[in-house]
């Protein structure tokens, strides 16, 4: 139990910067707190004490503001950021590393009994008021958009999108994320249709940045072609003198 509450610290100073303190953590983070409990009531619905377990989970919800049914499967360093309004039905498996904002819904389409509610694969990362319903998986690493309602099947590494969503798969997208991940800037579920033109600045920034990327590789494989030794001019540093190019060229 102790392991599992040192990785839920670490999460939180890895994932929230607004994190300080080890002791601000355990006394004021909601989704920690969420995940101590429904660690223990998930132990009292599988050792057959079931009103217990629901009572334990409803107290949490209580002072949490985060519902999970005791019956809900998760994982290891999964971080709810926020968490108000963030239910979690019976059957629903969060994997290893998922990260889940405030009014998230994991939800069912039927009164079935049996499997209803989603599976979360590892690395998940679901936007605020996102609503994941039915039995369906999200593959490893993906990424579901604020207010996203998903009703189907997610591939890893997909990013989804919209009412219903949709995934972006163009090639630009992914140029843009990986982009985003050098800067140390995460801009996911942000379309490239919106109208936000704060939205449309980051997205201009960030395909500028791809575009300058692929042009220097391309000036790096010239001079290489030139026979020039690239780690003895600038350009391998990304600073790039014209001037000087000029000069070696000529």
């Amino acid at each position: 139990m102790f392991k599992h509450l040192r990785e839920d610290i670490a999460v939180v100073f890895e994932r929230d910067p607004a994190a300080r303190s080890t002791f601000e953590i355990l006394t004021t983070y909601p989704g920690v707190h969420a995940l101590i409990f429904h660690r223990l009531s998930h132990w009292l619905w599988r050792h057959g004490m079931r009103w217990l377990a629901r009572f334990t989970s409803h107290f949490a919800r209580w002072i949490t503001g985060i519902e999970i049914h005791p019956g809900a499967t998760i994982g290891r360093r999964v971080f709810i950021d926020h968490g108000m309004g963030v239910v979690v039905g019976e059957t629903a498996v969060i994997g290893d590393d998922c990260t889940l904002y405030h009014g998230v819904t994991l939800g069912g389409t039927s009164w079935n009994k049996g499997k209803r509610h989603p599976t979360l694969g590892k690395g998940v990362v679901i936007g605020a008021g996102a609503k994941i319903l039915g039995p369906i998986l999200i593959g490893e690493g993906a990424k579901v958009g604020s207010n996203a309602v998903v009703v189907k099947d997610i591939p890893p590494g997909a990013t989804a999108i919209g009412i219903p969503a949709r995934i972006l798969a163009t090639e630009q997208a992914k140029k843009r994320a990986e982009t985003a991940e050098k800067m140390g800037f995460s801009a996911y579920a942000i379309s490239q249709d919106m109208n936000d033109p704060i939205v449309q600045a980051i997205h201009a920034i960030l395909d500028h940045e791809a575009a300058n990327d692929q042009r220097m590789q391309l000036i790096l494989q010239a001079l290489q072609k030139l026979g020039i030794d690239i780690n003895s001019v600038s350009v391998a540093e990304e600073k790039f003198d014209v001037n000087y190019l000029n000069k070696i060229v000529d």
